[in-house]
């Protein structure tokens, strides 16, 4: 069977993914830095993401689930990799192969992980975010009795707001309980919490948005590199007459003659309706500005600024993370996992 080009691709940037890394672990001080590559990679591909880390220095990967670990078990042999969502009743023959160890979340799962002999586990601990984990009371009472304990960790819930009072009250209640379980060591922040400081770091760090180019705070900005590029392949050039409307429910009327580039993305590809009148796109140095309805597949920008713009030419359609959250209201992490499946993936 041939292999079709796709009319859309992502230019992914191997060694700003590497650099980012690299800067996280250096901002960790003497923590260890580890990476969430959950999501496939928070779509960029983990088969393609988990050896550039590896090479990069990374020995500590995180993924949500158990089909996520398989997938990169024979990649991560010999390093640690942990399951955050722990070990439901369905999970346990992928989880007794020994690959990952299940961060355990719930009493029910801590019963059915004691039947495991001693295995080594990581268990997550809630100090304030409500979502998965154990509580604190249950903990210090004594419910991990004889378990072996590998990290002991929870999660922020504002690190984006350094100045947020929850932080703190989070880090003290992770050192607190630290005090009070055998755990060969303790871990709480994310990327933004990389960034609040040494305070933060305990004994590893579990960055994820940031490795991928997501900048959520103002000590990041000049860390952290973007990674992804997308660029799309023109399918129709046309002008739309003066009065005439572009794009479902007609939001777009051109002022005068407009000329407009067709392009193949839409929000089956995760460049969603947000971007709707406010996405841009750029051919070379020249502003093509979304007009009109995003819609599934396709877009329209303006090319008055460039209208030598053909049919089969490449525009690039701006993805800076922060940038593109700004333009589309969506958050950096749904518009990275969000990407579809029609993308080449062209990893430089």
């Amino acid at each position: 069977m041939a292999i079709l080009e796709a009319p859309l691709r992502l230019r992914l940037d191997g060694d700003a993914l590497a650099r980012n890394w690299r800067a996280l672990d250096r901002l960790s001080g003497d923590a260890a830095c580890g990476a969430a590559v959950k999501a496939d990679g928070y779509g960029l591909g983990v088969t393609q993401v988990v050896p550039r880390l590896i090479d990069a220095g990374c020995r500590d990967f995180f993924v949500a689930t158990w089909a996520e670990a398989l997938e990169i078990a024979e990649m991560t042999e010999g390093l640690s990799l942990t399951v955050f969502h722990g070990v439901r009743a369905a999970d346990m023959p992928a989880a007794k192969a020994g690959h990952a160890r299940p961060c355990l979340n719930s009493p029910e799962q801590v019963q059915r992980w004691q039947q495991m002999g001693g295995a080594p586990c990581d268990v997550m601990v809630d100090t304030g975010m409500n979502r998965l984990g154990l509580t604190p009371e249950q903990v210090s009472g004594g419910i991990l009795k004889g378990l072996n304990v590998h990290t002991l960790m929870s999660h922020l819930a504002c690190s984006d707001e350094p100045s947020h009072p929850l932080n703190r009250q989070q880090r003290e209640a992770l050192a607190w309980i630290g005090e009070r379980v055998s755990a060969k060591r303790l871990s709480l922040a994310n990327s933004a919490g990389v960034a609040l400081g040494s305070d933060y770091a305990f004994g590893l760090t579990r960055p994820g948005l940031s490795l991928y180019g997501g900048i959520q705070v103002p000590r990041l900005e000049n860390e952290i590199a973007s990674v992804v590029a997308v660029e799309v392949e023109v399918i129709q050039r046309r002008t739309a007459k003066a009065g005439e409307t572009v794009g479902y429910g007609a939001t777009f009327r051109a002022p005068a003659n407009t000329e407009l580039a067709i392009l193949h993305i839409g929000y089956a590809d995760g460049y969603l309706r947000g971007f709707s009148g406010s996405g841009m796109a750029h051919f070379g140095e020249v502003e093509c500005p979304v007009v009109g309805r995003v819609s599934m597949d396709l877009i329209a920008v303006s090319v008055d600024a460039c209208p030598q713009v053909a049919e089969g030419d490449w525009i690039a359609v701006d993805y800076d993370l922060p940038t593109a959250a700004a333009q589309s209201g969506l958050s950096q992490y749904e518009l990275l996992t969000g990407l579809g499946r029609r993308y080449q993936r062209l990893w430089i």
